[in-house]
């Protein structure tokens, strides 16, 4: 079983889209502070903070701290004799509370429908400080909070909110949290509720005691019931979130704890922005963890950063890309520096396709693309080199069915330069073999190119701008679905260096592309298509049908709106 765990969400609804779409596990948790904030206009967040801090201290200085705000509030306006200005002040902020909750609603109900595309997985999610209870919202059938269900022959459980007062939230929505410091375990929430399931996974926002919960100002702030917990109870996996930068992998007693960090962007309250995009993909077999990779999403491209795998009984840690894993470490940003791509007019159009096909991915294509990794692994251990490949094709669309071929470009290290073609190639050859001796009998497989990544480095190196191999990597690069990408990644972030060199390519290729998306056998792939979602009861929108059509005629030629007749 595989499970993918991002944390501390902060309304980054596109790159969990991104999450779904471009990724294959079995259970998803999209966990802790799932929206940014309660409004649509960072102004009126700024002015309702103000509001409730402002009531925040006055219900203290009243003696009423036990009392909710907005429960405060209410009582205060009923009084004969407050000031008019406190009278106008607590009228707004009934106001904004009551838009607070519809925008809240609003957000999470986008989130939702994003959810509800990836069908063939579970996905759960846990509110933090940041959210409403989700039983009140769109996610409510995805709730972890006080809820636990079955994942093979494990029990997954979660706890949300944190034992903090978070400005700028509705007091009166939010989970209330009866975890905290001070809480005995007969009155304490969690506690009764753990205890009561004996989950395998945990689930929560706020970290145990000890363990990824560091606070530079005030030192550990986890929940000591939390870790009493995992450490006398058979928990394989404890994860957790909420402090960012108390991130990482650690094992204590027999659990293994993760906080992957912020998966959205986030501001601290030095005004510093982090780009976050880091998540955990943990492999799960015979009820024990047996791997994680520590990832990280930047737009549409997937890292590992790092493995985490069982060796003679004890958990070993790769390297896997050395720059982003130390900026991880540091708390550095280091994707937002690079410079920003935008490719040449066809392949920006077919990938805005590609994108809508894949809100509607098939479980045959989950499955295959499943398949393709676990054999380009099996690959590399047997060759002792890299493979990596990159997808076309109705996999790569994401509609594949039974009966779909899976077509692909094979990436190789070739010593010889394969000056003679690749079909001469001793590497390929070998590659060729295994992948037919794996996959043949049940797929039909046909490589339809082979590059060596040897000549594409060399040719990048020298700013080769007629390399033929360097132009097919560039073009496969820009339209299709890597799998193994760790290989191949490298590599591009090398190209992506010299954004004007990596243009010019996509230049060179644009001719032939452009006679690549006219031809028969293209056209009737993208009418395909079409029938299979009619076949699912999706009928193509008419706007993106203008664009297939705009792509398969040449994304320059700009369809003219019919003229009306008279």
């Amino acid at each position: 079983m595989k499970l993918i765990y991002a944390a501390d969400i902060h309304g980054a609804f596109e790159r969990v889209k991104t999450l779904l779409f471009e990724t294959v596990a079995d259970a998803y948790v999209i966990s802790g502070d799932l929206i940014d904030i309660p409004f649509y206009n960072m102004g009126m967040a700024i002015r309702y903070h103000e509001l409730q801090t402002y009531f925040h201290g006055l219900r203290g200085r009243m003696g009423k701290a036990d009392m909710g705000i907005e429960d405060f509030v209410d009582e205060l306006l009923e009084a004969p004799d407050i000031p008019e200005a406190t009278q106008r002040q607590g009228t707004t902020y009934q106001q904004y509370t009551i838009r607070a909750r519809r925008v809240m609603q609003q957000k999470y109900k986008v989130l939702e429908n994003i959810i509800s595309l990836k069908q063939n997985s579970r996905v759960f999610c846990l509110p933090g400080n940041y959210d409403m209870d989700l039983k009140y919202t769109s996610l409510h059938e995805q709730d972890l909070h006080l809820h636990w269900y079955q994942l093979d022959q494990l029990k997954i459980a979660g706890y949300g909110g944190a034992d903090v007062w978070t400005a700028g939230i509705p007091e009166r929505y939010i989970v209330k949290y009866q975890a905290g410091f001070g809480v005995d375990e007969k009155h304490n929430e969690m506690y009764r509720f753990f205890k009561a399931v004996k989950p395998d996974i945990i689930v929560t926002h706020q970290p145990p005691h000890g363990i990824h919960d560091g606070v530079l100002s005030t030192g550990p702030s986890g929940s000591p019931t939390l870790r009493s917990f995992c450490d006398n109870n058979p928990v394989i996996l404890s994860l957790s979130g909420h402090i960012h930068a108390a991130c990482g992998f650690q094992v204590a007693e027999d659990t293994l704890f993760l906080n992957p960090s912020n998966f959205g962007e986030v501001t601290d309250i030095t005004a510093e922005v982090y780009e976050g995009g880091f998540f955990y993909a943990v492999e799960i077999e015979e009820s024990r963890i047996v791997k994680v990779i520590l990832k990280k999403i930047v737009a549409e491209r997937i890292y590992d950063i790092a493995d985490h795998f069982v060796r003679d009984g004890r958990w070993m840690e790769q390297v896997i890309d050395r720059e982003r894993y130390g900026a991880f470490r540091r708390r550095e940003n280091y994707d937002t520096k690079a410079p920003k791509f935008t490719h040449i007019p066809e392949i920006k159009l077919y990938n805005e396709i590609k994108q809508f096909y894949r809100m509607f991915q098939t479980q045959e294509t989950d499955a295959r693309l499943d398949r393709l990794e676990q054999v380009a692994l099996l690959m590399e251990d047997k060759i002792g080199d890299d493979i990596a490949m990159d997808v076309l094709g109705s996999v790569n669309i994401g509609l594949s069915e039974e009966s779909s071929d899976i077509d692909f470009i094979l990436y190789l290290r070739c010593e010889s330069g394969c000056t003679g073609g690749f079909d001469q190639c001793e590497r390929y050859r070998q590659a060729e073999a295994m992948i037919q001796e794996i996959l043949g009998a049940r797929f039909k497989v046909e490589i339809l190119d082979c590059v060596d990544l040897n000549q594409v480095e060399k040719s990048i190196r020298e700013k080769n701008y007629e390399c033929e191999t360097t132009q097919r990597f560039v073009s496969y690069r820009s339209v299709c679905r890597p799998i193994n990408y760790r290989v191949i990644a490298p590599i591009e972030d090398f190209l992506n260096q010299d954004m004007d060199y990596r243009q010019e390519l996509e230049g060179s290729i644009r001719s032939y592309f452009r006679i690549f998306v006219t031809t028969s056998q293209h056209v009737r792939s993208f009418h395909k298509y079409e029938e299979r979602l009619n076949a699912i009861g999706i009928k193509l929108p008419e706007s993106m049908r203008r664009k297939v059509r705009q792509y398969l005629k040449g994304s320059d030629e700009e369809e003219q709106p019919a003229s009306s007749s008279t």
